[in-house]
C-alpha cells in the first residue's frame, strides 16, 4: 500500500502544474494503465477541482481511459450542460451513468459484531458493501477515485472510499449507511477522520477490494475571505494513510471556530450548485454547531426547486418533513415506506435544527405551502437577496439594514462551522 503523492500545507497554493506533476507520478511510480476507470464526484462538488484532474487525466492516458462515471449516489444524473462545464475536455462518450436502484453488486458484508462495535452498539445489522458492477466487471488495470476531502454530515471527513461505496453504491448499502450515522449523531460525526461509517467502510474494503485496482486523488479545498477557491492539498494513494493525512489537512483548512454563536447565520446557495434541499441542506449541518440557542439560519437558494434528487425520496421529505432525530426514529418504527428508505430518514434528521434553532428557507420555485410543509419558515428570495447581497458579502460578520449583526457564508459546502462552546 502506497502513497504517490503528498503535497499541502494551510498556506500552500497548488496549480494546474501541481496536480499534473502529481498525476504524471503516480503513472510513472504505480504504471501507466492500458485501462483506466474515472468516477470523479458529481457537478455538486463542482469545486472539488476533480472535473478539472479527470480531464487531466484523460489528456495524460488518452485512449486507455476508457470510462468515466460519475459518483452520482442518489443524485440526478448530471446534465448535458454540468458535464460540459466540469469536464470540458472529456469526451461525452466516455460517461457512464451510474444507477443506485439498478447498477449494483454486492461484494460481500461487513459482520454484524463489527459494526456493532464501531457504533457502540446503536446498529447490530451486517452492512452491505455494494459498488457499481462496473468496477468489478469492466477489467480494468486502474481505477481512479477523485474528490475532495472536507467535512460531512454522514462520514465525518468526505470522500475516499466513501467515493465507492456510496457515490458508486446501491440501495441497500447508502440506506443503511447514512442511518447508522444519523443514529449514531451527526454532532459526534461531523470534521472527524476516524468515524463509526469510516470504519466500516475501511474495513469493506480492506475484505473485499483487495484485487480491486483502486487509486484515490483526494484534494484539499480552501476558500479565501472574497469566496475564492484555492487548492491547499493534493494526495495520491492506495491506503488508508492518504486520506487521514488529506482528512489532518482539511481541518484545518475547512473548520472554522467562532469568537461566538451567531444570533443570525445567512448562507447563499449558489445556483450552479444548489438546485434541492437534499444537497443546499448543507446550509443547516455544517453550521449547527455554530448558530446561538434559539437564533435563526437563513438560507438563500434561488435555484432550489425540489426536495430529494431522487423521486421517491423526494415524495418521503414531503410527506414527512425535516423533524427532530427522535421523532424521526419513532416514524421509522411505524412506517414501512420510511423503513426501505434509511437513507431520506437520515437526511430528515440532518435537515432539522433540532427546535434549536429556527431556519427561514428562500427557495427559487418551490412555495411558501410547500417550504411549510416540510418544516421550514418560508422566506421570499428576492427580498431576502436585495437585503443580504451574495455578490457584496464575504464570507463572517456583517451588520444588516436594520442594524442586526449577522454572519455570511458564501458556500456552506466548503467547511464547518463552530461556536466555542461545541467544538
Amino acid at each position: 500500500m502506497t502513497t504517490y503523492f503528498a503535497r499541502g500545507s494551510e498556506t500552500a497554493e497548488l496549480s494546474t502544474a501541481d496536480l499534473r506533476e502529481g498525476l504524471e507520478k503516480l503513472f510513472t511510480d504505480r504504471g501507466r494503465p492500458s485501462k483506466a476507470l474515472a468516477i470523479p464526484p458529481d457537478y455538486s462538488r463542482l469545486p472539488s477541482r476533480a472535473g478539472e484532474i479527470t480531464c487531466l487525466c484523460h489528456e495524460l492516458l488518452g485512449d486507455a481511459m476508457v470510462d468515466v462515471m460519475p459518483a452520482l449516489g442518489t443524485h440526478k444524473p448530471m446534465s448535458p450542460e454540468q458535464l460540459a462545464h466540469m469536464f470540458p475536455s472529456l469526451p461525452t462518450d466516455l460517461i457512464r451513468e451510474h444507477n443506485w436502484r439498478n447498477d449494483v453488486v454486492t461484494l460481500g458484508d461487513v459482520d454484524a459484531d463489527f459494526v456493532s462495535q464501531a457504533t457502540e452498539g446503536i446498529y447490530s445489522e451486517p452492512w452491505p458493501a455494494q459498488v457499481n458492477r462496473l468496477l468489478l466487471e469492466g477489467g480494468h488495470d486502474m481505477i481512479l477515485s477523485i474528490g475532495q476531502v472536507v467535512p460531512h454530515e454522514v462520514i465525518g471527513m468526505a470522500n475516499y472510499n466513501k467515493n465507492i461505496f456510496v457515490g458508486t453504491g446501491g440501495v441497500k448499502g447508502i440506506n443503511e449507511s447514512h442511518f447508522l450515522s444519523a443514529a449514531y449523531g451527526m454532532e459526534r460525526t461531523m470534521g472527524r477522520a476516524d468515524t463509526p461509517l469510516r470504519k466500516i467502510l475501511n474495513r469493506a474494503q480492506d475484505l473485499f477490494c483487495k484485487e480491486m485496482p483502486l487509486v484515490y486523488i483526494l484534494t484539499v479545498i480552501g476558500q479565501q475571505p472574497d469566496g475564492s477557491l484555492v487548492t491547499r492539498g493534493l494526495y495520491i494513494g492506495d491506503d488508508h494513510d492518504t486520506f487521514f493525512e488529506a482528512a489532518e489537512l482539511a481541518l484545518k483548512v475547512n473548520f472554522t471556530v467562532l469568537e461566538r454563536a451567531p444570533k443570525k447565520m445567512v448562507c447563499y446557495l449558489d445556483p450552479s450548485e444548489f438546485h434541492s434541499t437534499w444537497i443546499g441542506n448543507k446550509s443547516i449541518y455544517r453550521t449547527r454547531l455554530a448558530i446561538e440557542d434559539e437564533g435563526e439560519l437563513i438560507v438563500l437558494g434561488p435555484a432550489v426547486r425540489m426536495f430529494g434528487e431522487d423521486e421517491a425520496i423526494d415524495g418521503l421529505i414531503r410527506k414527512y418533513g425535516y423533524q427532530p432525530s427522535a421523532r424521526v426514529m419513532e416514524l421509522v418504527q411505524q412506517n414501512e415506506d420510511l423503513r426501505n428508505n434509511l437513507s431520506a430518514a437520515a437526511h430528515l434528521i440532518h435537515g432539522s435544527s433540532e427546535n434549536r434553532f429556527s431556519v427561514t428557507y428562500a427557495p427559487g420555485e418551490l412555495s411558501q405551502q410547500e417550504i411549510e410543509s416540510v418544516g421550514y419558515n418560508y422566506g421570499n428570495v428576492k427580498s431576502l437577496m436585495e437585503k443580504y447581497p451574495p455578490e457584496k458579502l464575504n464570507d463572517g460578520w456583517h451588520t444588516d439594514s436594520d442594524g442586526e449583526e449577522f454572519y455570511f457564508i458564501k458556500n456552506p459546502a466548503l467547511g464547518l462551522w463552530a461556536s466555542p462552546g461545541r467544538v
